[in-house]
């Protein structure tokens, strides 16, 4: 028996190796009930893995709602963005309130279902005109429209605007931002689907066909784009309290129906996104790629 079998048989090495990992336990406990610190905080590994900054991110449809929070999220995480709508006035008032909180942002006005505005945009951005320049990224194709109407008596224009804005415009603004993330060799897209990417319910058909499809494109981007380090990957909202479903919210009986079939027992709010969408942004989500990630409350789950 060597001397190492005999440190073995009598188990000392066993004790080295149990006191070593309680020591390691004991410093990850003093961790643990260090107060906050934010230079502490910045200076650990997780910290910069979803650091966003040196990252230019776009957001469509970002001057209200979903978009304008998510715009904050990544502002507050580093990054300088991007924020895109087709109304000048409800743009400049977001970029406007971002800025009074500190946040590197800019303004970018085209209609994500026009092809000519589209390329004046980004080609706008891609020459510096911003403040915020150069390339893209982060893209997160959020814009989106509901019109809703029993499907028997939908007409062509409604069922054609909302395919427009939540699907298509998905596809045109990101072939004019994807070429820049491919030269450079790395990217991240977002698509906002949604809880209806899933499911359905009357009044929505257009809406439920353009986020399913929506959730089928983005693993498309995934399996075009990840052999060159560009993931796609969605995020699936659930009920939340925003601008477009502030007619479901005023109905009490509805109010009362999500919130009782909704295991988190009540309705999100869009901030409530932030996480999942830096999350992906992040170079901490840099084999992701393809997923959707429902934020819900647990309501999918318990159907």
């Amino acid at each position: 028996m060597t001397p190492r079998d005999f440190q073995w048989a009598t188990g000392e090495v066993w004790r080295d190796h149990f006191l070593k990992s309680l020591a390691r336990c004991r410093r990850l406990r003093q961790a643990l009930a260090m107060p906050f610190s934010e230079g502490a905080f910045e200076s650990t590994v997780p910290a910069a893995l979803f650091s966003l900054r040196g990252r230019r991110a776009l957001i469509t449809g970002a001057g209200q709602g979903i978009g304008l929070m998510l715009a904050r999220g990544l502002g507050m995480a580093g990054a300088e963005v991007v924020l895109n709508d087709k109304e000048p006035a409800r743009l400049g008032e977001a970029v406007a309130r971002l800025r009074r909180e500190g946040l590197a942002v800019e303004g970018c006005v085209f209609d994500v279902t026009d092809e000519k505005t589209i390329a004046i945009g980004l080609a706008s951005l891609a020459r510096g005109e911003f403040e915020v320049g150069g390339g893209i990224d982060i893209l997160i194709n959020n814009a989106g429209i509901h019109q809703r109407a029993p499907l028997e008596l939908m007409s062509t224009a409604a069922w054609q605007a909302v395919l427009d804005v939540n699907l298509t415009s998905a596809f045109l603004v990101t072939r004019g931002v994807v070429a820049g993330m491919l030269q450079r060799g790395s990217g991240k897209i977002i698509n906002i689907c949604s809880l209806n990417s899933e499911i359905s319910r009357p009044t929505i058909a257009n809406y439920a066909a353009a986020k399913g499809g929506l959730k089928m494109l983005t693993r498309a981007m995934a399996v075009e784009w990840g052999g060159r380090n560009v993931q796609t990957n969605g995020i699936a909202p659930g009920y939340l309290r925003t601008e477009m479903t502030d007619v479901l919210t005023v109905d009490p009986v509805w109010e009362r129906l999500i919130c009782a079939r909704t295991p988190a027992g009540r309705w999100g709010e869009p901030r409530e996104l932030i996480g999942a969408a830096v999350f992906l942004a992040s170079r901490g989500a840099d084999f992701v790629n393809g997923q959707i990630i429902t934020v819900d409350g647990g309501l999918l789950a318990a159907l």
